[in-house]
């Protein structure tokens, strides 16, 4: 059978490139940050004890040298789905890139609402401190969860210019509440907080290689992941060569920033030992320096903080189901188009739908570190892997963006992604790998009923 042609999804469906660097960077941050930083700060503080802003620096370190292969391959393919149509490319349109490219979009179907349903039921955590629920009601935190996911779904079914200004409007509510945080502890700071660990420099590779640095990594890395949205908004991104790299820094190191002098704030007021035990840590932080009045103000801008992460992070998702089913790899109801508003509403309405019921079905920390653990074989391992092959197959000319001491940091990605990935467990790897082989399955039935590689006649 003659091999179905394979084409942009901009070709065939083209979006419009109305996001700039501010709107971009905006939705970038409000992913990055979301609830996470408010419920794996004390988490982190258990694993690491007094160093704990060292498990920060490890995940910006990661963010930094994995933004290099984002910025290089999104500048060079600017197209909306990200990673999907960078692992296609890398491996071959017609063949491998065929299976990688289904994989990372299967994954995507499973991932994308249990990232929705963390944030959502995330939300409904700190929800509880200005609400308490009835402990005979367990459904009253799922009624909130629920309720999130569906409002967030109203709220992105519109235009994309529109989005970027609301995303921007509630970029502002993230940066307000970073800074209240951080203000709060450097005014009244009590207790030391530590940057190295004691024994200086001398110290440090142990610190770094050690079980407790990996399993707070992994909640570290889980706060900055987001970083690489716009990659995903690429085909509605203006001038993305320039762009997409500007946005991606920006965003790591803004983020980073905001992420040590946060922790910071918190462990010169409320020793680690205490910190480390606090459901509600914002809450109690902001408690303990203006009164309960100025504590549920703040905890009212944690979840918005929440809401406006899950909010980049439906949009951005919804995109890469779609690019594949444009690019004929998926199913083709992803790839309608809303007939007046131009933006992909089936696939934001499954991913949503799916997510709403997620929320409604788990818990917080069963979701944390199996969101990373499924993402980190095919999505970054496997992206850093194709970034060398297409170097090596089409060479550097042309490219916008060229990651400085290639290819040192390809190398450190890998290392590093892999020992966060160890550190998951062996029953989270496990169950990443289930997820793959099914997904292959999936994509074999999927090319035999297409008559497509490896099925041609």
């Amino acid at each position: 059978m003659t091999q179905t042609s394979t084409t942009s999804p901009e070709a065939t469906a083209p979006l419009r490139r109305r996001l700039g660097l501010v709107q971009a960077t905006a939705l970038n941050m409000i992913d990055m940050v979301g609830i996470g930083p408010f419920v794996t700060l004390p988490l982190v503080m258990g694993f690491m004890g007094p160093y704990f802003l060292l498990a920060w620096l490890v995940g910006a370190g990661l963010s930094v040298v994995d933004g290099l292969i984002w910025s290089e391959l999104g500048a060079a393919y600017p197209e909306a789905g990200g990673s999907y149509r960078f692992l296609k490319l890398a491996y071959g349109e017609h063949t491998w890139g065929r299976l990688m490219s289904f994989l990372y979009v299967w994954q995507t179907l499973i991932q994308a609402p249990l990232v929705l349903a963390s944030g959502a039921i995330g939300f409904a955590q700190y929800f509880g401190y200005l609400v308490p629920f009835d402990a005979a009601a367990p459904w009253q935190p799922k009624l909130v969860s629920g309720t999130v996911v569906l409002l967030l779904i109203a709220l992105l079914y519109r235009r994309i210019e529109d989005i970027g200004k609301l995303g921007v409007m509630l970029w502002v509510g993230v940066l307000g509440l970073m800074t209240w945080l951080i203000f709060g502890g450097i005014t009244h700071a009590t207790h030391e907080v530590a940057w190295l660990p004691e024994g200086g420099l001398a110290a440090l590779p142990g610190i770094l290689i050690s079980a407790a640095m990996g399993q707070a990594a992994v909640k570290t890395i889980y706060s900055y992941l987001g970083y690489y949205n716009v990659c995903h908004l690429g085909g509605e991104v203006k001038e993305p060569h320039k762009l997409i790299p500007r946005s991606i820094f920006l965003s790591i190191l803004g983020i980073a920033a905001l992420y040590l002098l946060l922790n910071w704030s918190v462990g010169t007021v409320i020793p680690w030992q205490e910190a480390s035990k606090s459901e509600f840590i914002v809450s109690t932080f902001v408690e303990r320096l203006y009164g309960v009045a100025a504590a549920k103000a703040a905890t009212a801008l944690v979840l918005w903080v929440a809401f406006a992460s899950l909010f980049a992070v439906l949009l951005g998702y919804s995109r890469i189901p779609y690019a594949a089913a444009a690019d004929g790899e998926f199913l083709p109801v992803f790839g309608r188009l809303h007939p007046t508003k131009q933006f992909p509403h089936v696939s934001l309405l499954i991913l949503g739908g799916v997510g709403f019921v997620f929320s409604l079905l788990f818990r917080l920390g069963e979701v944390i570190s199996a969101i990373l653990a499924m993402r980190i074989l095919i999505q970054f391992v496997g992206q850093a892997v194709g970034l060398v092959l297409l170097r090596n197959r089409r060479g550097t000319q042309g490219l916008p963006f060229r990651m400085p001491l290639y290819p040192l940091p390809v190398v450190l990605a890998i290392a590093v992604w892999l020992f966060i990935l160890y550190s998951t467990g062996p029953t989270l790897i496990l169950s990443a790998l289930g997820v793959t082989a099914a997904g292959v399955v999936a994509f074999l039935l999927w090319s035999r009923s297409q008559g497509r590689w490896p099925f041609e006649q």
